[in-house]
């Protein structure tokens, strides 16, 4: 199998068939609270996007080139965690200066990118599965992990948006409206995906 048809069916397993949001259960918090329109959510997806391929590239390094040759691995999680927190601190600073509609939108949502145990779910999953320190590939495995892991939670977000947009003003029973309703369609979701699971 050649190189790009193995990032491929990386790039594939990490954005549809084991979605983040909707198969793992990682990232949840942002997923119910900022999909309430598709404007926000695409844009808390793309802050995500940035932030989780960032993080991939600058974790799969520190772990390949300073944690592990000097047997520092069980500091992974800690320096995984200030990594994370400085790149969402860059996000919401670009945010606030060039896009403060979308700052004020996302709300709460935005800082707590920091603590959205996806993007660590990401970086642990590229230092457990070997993508850091890969012969074949390297650090370029880790990227396309975290990118396709990112794509794969816009599309969750964005698509459950629309679903929430469309169903916004339609006659639910009182005891299904609001956060009832949203699961439930998560779950759906869910299933849904599970379709994808052929493709690998």
């Amino acid at each position: 199998m050649s190189t790009l048809q193995q990032l491929l069916l990386i790039a594939v397993g990490s954005a549809l068939v084991n979605n983040v949001v909707l198969s793992q259960f990682l990232g949840l918090c942002p997923f119910l609270g900022v999909s309430k329109n598709t404007k926000t959510a695409g844009g808390m997806g793309m802050a995500v996007i940035f932030v989780i391929t960032i993080a991939s590239l600058v974790t799969g390094a520190i772990y390949k080139f300073f944690l592990a040759p000097w047997d520092l691995t069980y500091l992974q999680t800690i320096v995984f965690i200030l990594v994370i927190a400085a790149l969402v601190q860059l996000v919401e600073m670009f945010l606030k200066k060039f896009s403060p509609a979308l700052y004020r939108a996302l709300g709460v949502y935005l800082p707590l990118i920091t603590t959205n145990c996806a993007v660590l779910g990401v970086a642990l999953t590229n230092v457990q599965k070997g993508y850091a320190t890969q012969a074949s590939f390297g650090l370029l495995t880790c990227v396309v992990n975290g990118a396709a892991t990112a794509v794969g939670f816009t599309i969750a977000i964005v698509i459950m948006a629309g679903i929430r947009e469309r169903i916004e003003h339609n006659d639910i029973s009182p005891s299904f409206q609001g956060m009832p309703i949203v699961l439930v369609t998560a779950g759906l979701m869910a299933m849904a995906f599970f379709g994808f699971s052929g493709l690998i």
